[in-house]
């Protein structure tokens, strides 16, 4: 029981970005059993289906498709990748952009794979097939930092330094190259849906307009549903009067008027009015009023 509550722990303690490492890797772990004892998808219904009409019974797994992946390397590159990635954004950016720019990359590549499964015949050839895999995330962080920050260098095997966007060059290469070999093209063509939304996000944030901000208020609206509401009523407490030497304004100046005009007729009582100032005849005047 300790270990369950000491995981937990550890789990609460973890940022945004470490929590979802953690949950890809438990939901990896977990369908890995299903599917090693029992030969069954228990994550089916929430990865995405290349047919449009399959997506529109399950549109959740428009962004649940990103949680699951398909192997062991799978999931091993995209979450090391994740984790190099999220660790400097989010020392650079406010954590809420770093993920608002994960999930519309997800988001947005999802849509370029149904987009091309439905839209060009040749692509799958009549098989139905689904997608998985948190890689147009991770493709959209790359290419942001890529075009936001090109040529900030990072130190690869302490060996040598490189730029960001030869980086980017060589990966995007890579996969635009393996797509036109025909090897897992609608993978890939996610990949570059979350290029593209990396890309235009880098582009419109050095212009000084963060496209996420609706995105992120939508998603805020969404986990305020899951939050526990409070049971405490708030109580409205009519504000106290200021008080001076524990009285009211109004109750102080009363008193030091009556103070100032006991002093003056004292004064009047042994000189004589003449030997009033200027200001204490305009006074009583006043007061007398």
């Amino acid at each position: 029981m300790s270990t369950v509550n000491d995981l937990k722990y550890k789990f609460r303690n973890l940022d945004a970005f470490g929590k979802i490492i953690a949950i890809n890797v438990v939901v990896f772990i977990i369908g890995l059993i299903f599917k090693s004892l029992l030969r069954f998808n228990l994550f089916a219904y929430f990865e995405l289906p290349s047919g449009i009409m399959d997506f529109l019974f399950q549109p959740w797994s428009l962004i649940t498709y990103g949680f699951l992946h398909n192997g062991l390397f799978h999931l091993a590159f995209n979450m090391l990748f994740l984790y190099y990635l999220s660790r400097m954004t989010t020392n650079l950016f406010r954590q809420k952009m770093v993920l608002n720019i994960y999930f519309l990359g997800i988001i947005f590549g999802g849509l370029a794979y149904l987009a091309f499964e439905n839209l060009i015949p040749i692509s799958s050839y009549g098989v139905n097939g689904s997608l998985v895999g948190a890689s147009a995330g991770v493709s959209a962080l790359l290419l942001f930092v890529a075009a936001y920050m090109p040529n900030t260098e990072i130190r690869l095997f302490n060996a040598f330094n490189v730029k960001w966007k030869h980086i980017a060059m060589v990966i995007v290469g890579l996969d635009l190259f393996r797509l036109m070999l025909g090897l897992n093209q609608g993978g890939y063509i996610a990949h570059f849906g979350g290029y593209l939304l990396g890309y235009i996000y880098a582009t419109k944030l050095l212009k000084g307009t963060d496209i996420g901000t609706g995105f992120e208020r939508s998603m805020d609206t969404v986990m305020s549903w899951f939050k526990p509401k409070s049971n405490l009523k708030t109580v409205y407490r009519k504000p106290e009067k200021k008080t001076y030497a524990g009285k009211t304004k109004d109750e102080f100046n009363t008193f030091n008027n009556q103070k100032k005009i006991d002093l003056i007729l004292d004064k009047i009582s042994k000189s004589g009015y003449e030997s009033l100032t200027a200001e204490e005849k305009e006074f009583l005047f006043k007061t007398g009023k």
